[in-house]
């Protein structure tokens, strides 16, 4: 099983894929920009233009993520899993206004509300630009998303036992289909 869960910065995908993870026994496959940066000693935002300029550092992060969760058994918890992670057996969008995702990042980075909601306008206005010109992908598309949920009503222990559930379910059907198949 292999679930793909993404949503913009703030969103709860790693924490609700965290706890996924755990209750279905699943491993995490977390390569994100903002860490890549950190090793290089780089700030997020300076990573990000580097990448607008060339694109190997997108491509080599997303083939590396697509990589690892080819060995399966995963969930996939970045923004472009659902769409380079081909074999995804379930994708989910987490959504929450920008408003309150500021206010998740300032608490997460130690910033101000304000300088964290211009930081995310900015971070997904870039991440739009670059993913549209380089893949094509409008991440503000929710159509291959098997579901959506907003963060910002529920708690992320509801929403990790919402997709589980889901996952469950979606691999009960799996194993009919290949039972009828014989």
């Amino acid at each position: 099983m292999i679930i793909a869960i993404s949503g913009k910065s703030g969103s709860g995908k790693n924490s609700v894929g965290e706890q996924v993870a755990k209750a279905l026994g699943l491993r995490v496959v977390s390569f994100s920009f903002k860490d890549a940066a950190a090793k290089l000693g780089k700030g997020l935002m300076d990573y990000q233009k580097d990448a607008a300029k060339d694109k190997s550092i997108d491509l080599d992060l997303d083939q590396k993520i697509a990589q690892e969760a080819a060995k399966g058994d995963c969930v996939v918890v970045t923004w472009l899993g659902p769409w380079v992670v081909k074999q995804a057996d379930l994708r989910v969008w987490l959504d929450a206004p920008a408003e309150i995702r500021a206010v998740r990042i300032g608490a997460r980075d130690k910033m101000g509300v304000e300088d964290a909601l211009a930081h995310i306008t900015a971070r997904d206005a870039d991440n739009r630009s670059r993913y549209k010109k380089l893949y094509g992908i409008d991440i503000d598309d929710r159509s291959i998303f098997d579901m959506a949920l907003d963060s910002s009503r529920l708690t992320i222990d509801q929403m990790a036992s919402m997709v589980a559930d889901a996952a469950r379910k979606k691999q009960a059907g799996q194993k009919n289909r290949k039972r009828q198949a014989k």
